[in-house]
Order: C-alpha cells, then structure tokens, then sequence
C-alpha cells in the first residue's frame, strides 16, 4: 500500500499516522527517537506491508505486472491500490477526501520537525503535486510513476505502467475491492492488540 492508505488505516491518531507514514523511511535502530505512539504507527506500516507482500490476491495483481516490470511489479500496485481508494474513498470514509488531504497535510506541516530529513524533503512535492488527491485520476498517477522512474537508478519502465493500469482497470479494481477490507480488518486488530499490551 502508499501514503494514502497507510494514512488511512491508522485510525485518528496523527501519531498513528505520521509513525504510518514514515514507516518506509525509517530503520529499527531509528526508533528511539521516536515516541510511542510514532513508534505504534511505524510497526504498524512494516506490519501492513508484511501483509499486503504475501497476500493471495495482491500476488494476483502484481502477476499482471511482474513479465515487464520485475521486481518493481509490488511498487506499482501499491500506488494502483491507492488510485482505487481514492476513486472509491466515499465507500470507505465519512470525510470528503479533499478535506481529509488537506487535513492531513496541515497535520504533518504542524510536526515537521520530528518527521526524518528524507521526508522532510519529500513532503513539499507531495502537497505541491497533491499525490494525496490526485492519486484518483490517471494523469495523478502518471506523474506520481514518472517521478519514481526518474528517481530509480535504474530503467524500472515505471512510467509505463499507466498502459496497465488502463488496460486492465476493472481487474485490478475487483482485486483491490476484495483486498482492502480485509487489510482494515489486519489493521484495525494489530492496532487493538498494541493497545492492549
């Protein structure tokens, strides 16, 4: 999964959520810097992606992708699962998704400062562009695959990838609709049973 739904699933906590956000960009060695409930949010990304990489019908999709685009298949649809959530964001959240875009970006502005340096430096492009928003349309996704190409060092086709997306829309949409509930389920559960301890 990628920003959007990592944001998503960390329930109202904005420690959740900035620890949810920052999981990509962070190592364990790392975390005494952080407070608890930051530290809650990262376990948590590392845990929904654990999920998400072995899941039956997310190795459906990256399938779909894996002949052309190798190894760089899981990035892909993680940022496709997005595009979905978004689309579909209504069926899943009480609030508009504009003001929770914008709500969000005004939360991690506000906690700046603890964010790691690496995100310091992405989020300024994130709200610029609003990948947040624009994960919806296909030209949001385009330029978000783009900017990845261009960022790997080496040719990953990525910002090809938008041809597959088209193509075969419905059949990713199917997967993601049979997936993501049971993510906010995996989510939901890891967050109670941390709650607990």
């Amino acid at each position: 999964m990628n920003f959007l739904a990592h944001i998503y699933l960390s329930g109202e906590s904005d420690e959740i959520k900035i620890g949810n956000f920052i999981g990509d960009f962070v190592k364990a060695s790392d975390m005494e810097r952080f407070n608890e409930g930051i530290n809650r949010g990262i376990k948590l990304h590392w845990a929904i992606d654990e999920f998400t990489d072995h899941h039956a019908v997310v190795q459906n999709s990256k399938d779909r992708l894996r002949p052309k685009y190798g190894h760089y298949a899981g990035v892909i649809i993680d940022i496709f699962y997005d595009h979905f959530l978004a689309r579909n964001w209504n069926d899943f959240h009480s609030t508009p998704l504009r003001k929770f875009v914008d709500e969000t970006y005004n939360m991690f502005n506000q906690n700046l400062d603890i964010l790691p340096e690496n995100v310091q430096y992405v989020l300024p492009y994130m709200i610029k562009n609003d990948w947040l928003y624009n994960y919806q349309y296909f030209d949001g996704i385009e330029k978000v695959m783009q900017g990845m190409a261009n960022r790997s060092n080496f040719n990953s086709k990525m910002e090809q990838s938008i041809d597959e997306l088209k193509k075969y829309h419905k059949e990713f949409e199917k997967e993601f609709q049979e997936f993501f509930p049971e993510l906010i389920d995996f989510s939901k559960t890891f967050l109670e049973m941390k709650m607990n301890h």
